[in-house]
């Protein structure tokens, strides 16, 4: 006799991802040919004026968490401004130093000692790969020991008048070996002049106004977040570390997402938990977490959705323990908890598993439910909807009998329930 299957509510569609994302938007810088060759990176969510500390670092996590049609760190220059106090903000750790330029402010009201007594910070930041932009003030007799560290000076049109352009140019030239870039360039004329002087860079509303990237967010569950900072802390083992990634498919996918990206810069794919844990390290791992907790605002649709995620990644990963191999499982598992993307992101789930390295057969079945593990997560979908048309045929390619189909599921339930008691 079969059981028939214990349904489960149905995932709403229109779930989507986090609304109130962060409003980045970014501004291209141009060579003498018009080529883009970077961009800087604004967050418009802050009032004009509110550039902190804070702020810097919320910009720079939410670029490398940046969930849309493209990695906002690729392959050309990405500057973003600072503040002083955020120069040793461990948010620097998580970035690839290799493509990104950081934008330092004078000192306000400081004298030369303070000016000397932030050298060893910025000489530090440049040793580590990053390249640093100083604007004009640079080029002032009180800062004469930071300029060997400049990559770039960027010279504000706004500030400059037309007579003081070539004397400016010229002793920039004399004073430091850095790129010179000519920002706020916002006519033909103020363009013609500066690159008649030799400039070879410029940035400014003649070329592009600043434009606003397209944001999403996954929110993993704050409990979860806490675990995870919990277990870092406590330096816990990496297989306790990877059950709770397994227990959250926001949080996976943010760490896949983060640790595959231009930003973080590792030249290979990583397509596991576990490698992406043993990778990243325990410090960078609670660093990104504890940011991550900060930008977290979960919804009670999101959790739900989450919560049936984790739910047929377990479940998958049982049924698949009878029949196939343990890669075969963890698969399985990563199967189950990314079968609920398209939603989570609210994209198509072709364009929502792009953003994530996964093995060939997982991209198969999430995007054309085809392939080994197709009939897997057609059982798990079975015993959400109490399908037992479906869940009989799914039972009968797997030569399962739905007696264990049934306990899997109870167990996977168990297992979720569980979690989310123990975060």
């Amino acid at each position: 006799m079969n059981v028939p299957p214990i349904a489960a509510p149905a995932p709403s569609r229109n779930a989507g991802a986090e609304k109130g994302a962060p409003m980045i938007a970014r501004q291209p810088i141009v060579d003498a040919g018009h080529q883009v060759v970077g961009y800087e990176l604004f967050d418009r969510s802050q009032a004009q004026g509110d550039h902190t500390a804070a702020s810097d670092v919320s910009l720079v996590f939410n670029a490398l968490s940046h969930v849309g049609d493209e990695d906002l760190f690729g392959k050309l220059f990405l500057f973003v401004n600072c503040t002083h106090a955020s120069l040793a903000g461990g948010h620097l750790d998580l970035v690839n130093p290799e493509r990104v330029v950081l934008e330092i402010p004078a000192v306000e009201h400081a004298s030369s000692q303070d000016i000397e007594h932030r050298l060893p910070i910025l000489a530090q930041l440049r040793q580590r790969g990053f390249r640093l932009a100083f604007g004009q003030f640079v080029l002032e007799p009180a800062y004469a020991l930071w300029r060997p560290l400049a990559s770039f000076v960027k010279l504000d049109l706004s500030l400059l008048a037309n007579s003081q352009l070539k004397e400016v140019i010229k002793a920039a030239r004399r004073s430091t070996d850095a790129a010179l870039i000519a920002e706020k360039v916002e006519t033909a004329e103020q363009y013609d002049r500066v690159s008649s002087l030799g400039v070879q860079l410029f940035q400014g509303y003649w070329f592009a106004k600043p434009t606003l990237v397209k944001t999403r967010l996954v929110s993993p569950s704050q409990a979860h977040i806490i675990q995870l900072i919990n277990l870092v802390r406590n330096q816990a083992s990496t297989d306790e570390i990877e059950d709770v990634l397994k227990k959250d498919a926001g949080l996976a996918f943010n760490l896949l997402r983060l640790i595959n990206s231009a930003g973080f810069g590792y030249a290979r794919e990583v397509t596991s938990f576990r490698q992406a844990v043993m990778l990243l390290g325990l410090k960078k791992l609670f660093r990104w977490a504890a940011l991550l907790l900060t930008a977290t605002k979960s919804s009670a649709d999101q959790a739900t959705i989450g919560n049936m995620a984790v739910v047929r990644g377990r479940l998958m990963e049982l049924l698949a323990t009878e029949v196939m191999t343990p890669e075969d499982a963890d698969n399985a598992f990563v199967v189950g908890i990314f079968s609920l993307l398209d939603v989570m992101l609210g994209v198509p789930m072709a364009q929502a598993v792009e953003m994530l390295a996964l093995p060939p057969t997982v991209m198969e079945v999430l995007i054309h439910q085809t392939g080994p593990y197709a009939p897997l997560l057609d059982l798990a979908s079975a015993c959400e909807l109490g399908d037992e048309g479906r869940f009989n045929a799914a039972c009968q390619a797997l030569k399962l009998t739905s007696q264990q189909a049934n306990w899997a599921h109870l167990q996977a339930l168990a297992w979720a329930d569980q979690m989310v008691t123990q975060a």
